[in-house]
């Protein structure tokens, strides 16, 4: 059976990994790092309500139209900022990629699938406002870290689908799709939890056994079909937050419907060690380079470390 991705011990856990980073306040003026990337902070892509989520965006120089990432941060999905990923975002834009850096709405107050919902307005965002951003709205990739990594690899495999109360639609949007998939420490299968465990009650708003069909819902490998983005995935080997059958998971069910996915297992590290690991960055960044045809250098280790400073404490 695979592992049970989390339990009651790493839910009591996941507000203690709070993040020190924070984004840019709304309206800040644009920075820029000279002859690579203009950064604005605080692009409003959505509103909920009375609250408007917000992108940082990393534009690189250049005429474009780039290729794009849709960044998204972890923090157990109810924790985190978009600052998590700023620095990775960066990296993304000085090698040729327009980046997204997103905040969404967090549990308990917003269960899933609201943070999914605010990924895929992300998404139709960045299509709409391709050519303010200089973006190819052909070739958007998504890239994430935990609970970051767990939405673009569903984002991707509902490729184009919407959830609509307890089940997918079966109508596709292409605005909806996404051209390739990057997601490290990522959750991927939440149908094998234990019945009465609690450890994702406070975002799927009940026990496995409560809401069996929000757990097949938020399980990326419930929607693995051959129509799917590649893939790319990078994992701690002794992980013990999300087990790294999670992912190979994902990978077995891609390969399996003729898709493409791949893991790649950093040897003796956990979930924070993953994070920042220098070589996963480095594939990722090729697989980019494969999938959408444009990328640049490959983060060093500062830039991998500046890029997620506390993006490996939980899901």
């Amino acid at each position: 059976m695979i592992a049970a991705v989390v339990d009651a011990q790493l839910a009591g856990s996941l507000l203690a990994q709070s993040q020190t980073a924070q984004p840019a306040a709304a309206g800040e003026d644009a920075a820029s790092a000279p002859g690579k990337v203009e950064i604005s902070f605080g692009e409003t892509y959505a509103q909920r309500g009375d609250t408007q989520l917000k992108a940082d965006m990393y534009v690189p120089a250049g005429e474009g139209p780039f290729p794009a990432v849709l960044v998204v941060h972890g923090g157990a999905w109810r924790s985190g900022t978009r600052a998590q990923l700023g620095g990775l975002a960066e990296k993304l834009a000085e090698g040729g990629y327009t980046a997204a850096a997103i905040s969404y709405r967090l549990a308990p107050q917003d269960k899933f699938p609201a943070q999914l919902e605010d990924c895929q307005a992300a998404l139709r965002w960045m299509r709409t406002e391709a050519a303010r951003w200089k973006i190819d709205p052909a070739r958007i990739a998504g890239l994430g870290y935990s609970a970051g990594g767990h939405l673009v690899t569903l984002l991707g495999a509902l490729n184009g689908a919407t959830i609509d109360g307890d089940a997918a639609t079966d109508q596709i949007d292409d605005a909806l799709r996404l051209q390739a998939v990057v997601a490290g420490g990522a959750p991927c299968e939440f149908q094998t939890m234990p019945a009465d465990s609690r450890g994702l009650a406070f975002w799927l708003g009940g026990t496995r056994g409560e809401k069996p069909d929000l757990y097949r819902l938020a399980s990326p490998t419930a929607f693995a079909t051959g129509d799917d983005p590649p893939m790319f995935f990078y994992h701690g080997e002794g992980d013990r937050l999300v087990s790294v059958e999670s992912p190979q998971a994902m990978c077995d069910k891609l390969a399996a419907a003729g898709a493409t996915g791949q893991l790649h297992v950093v040897p003796r590290v956990g979930h924070g060690g993953a994070a920042a690991d220098r070589r996963s960055l480095e594939l990722g960044f090729a697989f980019l380079q494969e999938h959408l045809g444009q990328s640049g250098d490959s983060p060093s280790d500062d830039d991998a470390r500046a890029a997620t400073t506390a993006a490996g404490a939980a899901p």
